[in-house]
């Protein structure tokens, strides 16, 4: 297996053209040397489509197209990548100095693990450090029981696996990442390596602000599939969480979450 296999990074974007570029920049500042990019941009009114122009000579493919969200925007940009090794970093959030190289040195030492993730700060919209997403190690018992504790950012799996779960279910708009790691997580272990890899941005106009009313129900549907119950911890987890954070304004509500148990 080789020590430096193909990468191959995938952004998804529609209407981020503000975020855009830097998360461009953040992947294309790597120090990794096999990595391929992809965009797949659903079709932006918002200049996004000039800026992707203007770095089309080093992406390994692009398109700008209507789409039906970010669910099929990935498996049609993972259809195209050629890499040993996959991830997507979202048009609103970055990677930091290292971060492919440091994935990649994990999964060789982890070769039977089907993923890899680790740290990630979270930033606010002009992109201030404002806390840290509460990582930690998980498994397929507590990714049902809802303890993910996996920021997508950090995410790198070995297409082998992908191969095997893929595509994405497309009826899922919000936790189709969630899926995804309960499907990789009953194929193989997914391993925890605690280092700082990438910057989460939480603003307005990103899912993670409505998230918990849109994903828990894709969440609960994945746990349906999985156990066949429909009274789960998960579901008693979603109501609780419902009644402590419904009257706290959104950005407080969202802070909370992300800091004592996403």
């Amino acid at each position: 297996m080789p020590q430096t296999p193909l990468v191959s990074v995938l952004t998804p974007s529609y209407n981020q053209g503000r975020f855009l570029e830097e998360t461009i920049r953040s992947v294309f500042s790597q120090d990794y040397p096999n990595l391929e990019y992809l965009i797949v941009d659903g079709g932006s009114t918002d200049g996004s489509v000039e800026m992707i122009q203007r770095y089309a000579g080093r992406l390994a493919w692009w398109v700008s197209e209507p789409d039906q969200g970010q669910t099929d925007a990935l498996n049609k940009g993972f259809a195209h990548a050629r890499g040993e090794i996959l991830a997507w970093i979202n048009s609103d959030d970055t990677y930091l100095p290292g971060a492919i190289t440091h994935a990649v040195e994990s999964l060789n030492l982890h070769p039977e693990a089907a993923l890899v993730y680790g740290d990630a700060n979270l930033t606010d919209e002009q992109g201030n450090i404002i806390g840290r997403f509460p990582s930690r190690q998980t498994d397929l018992q507590h990714l049902l029981r809802g303890s993910v504790h996996i920021p997508q950012q950090t995410t790198f799996f070995w297409a082998r696996f992908w191969q095997q779960v893929s595509p994405l279910d497309p009826s899922f708009q919000f936790a189709m990442d969630y899926d995804l790691w309960v499907r990789l997580a009953k194929l193989a272990s997914l391993v925890y390596s605690p280092h700082l890899m990438a910057n989460f941005r939480l603003h307005r106009g990103g899912k993670s602000l409505i998230m918990d009313d849109r994903c828990y129900p894709e969440m609960l549907r994945v746990y349906q599939r999985e156990r066949g119950d429909r009274i789960s911890y998960l579901s008693v987890r979603w109501f609780i969480r419902r009644l402590l954070y419904a009257w706290l304004p959104l950005n407080l509500r969202v802070r909370l979450r992300y800091f004592f148990n996403h």
